[in-house]
């Protein structure tokens, strides 16, 4: 577990951009039944794909995109374990983090794993993000 004062700014940096923090299993399970539309989930993680790209890349896609998610949440792993555990409980792909999850209506619309966040920039996050918010989101207008 890392210390609070270490990702503390990690953490501000989805929330100052409009995300909800789920901090418990509760609060995820709440949130998951509950969910309408679609919503943005980011697994947060201190690791330098986590600062350099995803996060910049999510919050470039959400300025610049004229559809969103209608919800935005994060929960943040290697903090908050069990909220993050029962956020993968929801995402029928291998744990990762930093990864993206786009849900409609409560059911997995798209994944970004790792993987496909690492050696990319944050424009290229970005622009694939949008074209998911484009064809995801076009749905509900």
């Amino acid at each position: 577990m890392y210390p609070p004062h270490l990702v503390a700014p990690m953490k501000a940096d989805l929330v100052n951009a409009g995300f909800q923090e789920l901090l418990t299993p509760s609060d995820v399970d709440n949130f998951m039944t509950n969910q309408e539309g679609t919503s943005l989930v980011v697994i947060n993680s201190v690791c330098g794909c986590a600062a350099g790209t995803c996060r910049p890349g999510v919050k470039l896609a959400l300025q610049r995109s004229e559809l969103k998610p209608d919800s935005l949440v994060t929960v943040f792993a290697g903090v908050d374990t069990d909220a993050v555990q029962q956020m993968r409980s929801y995402i029928p792909f291998p744990p990762s983090s930093p990864a993206i999850a786009i849900f409609k209506d409560g059911e997995i619309a798209h994944f970004i794993e790792r993987h496909h966040i690492e050696g990319r920039s944050a424009e290229m996050i970005a622009s694939h993000l949008s074209a998911v918010f484009d064809e995801i989101c076009a749905e509900e207008a």
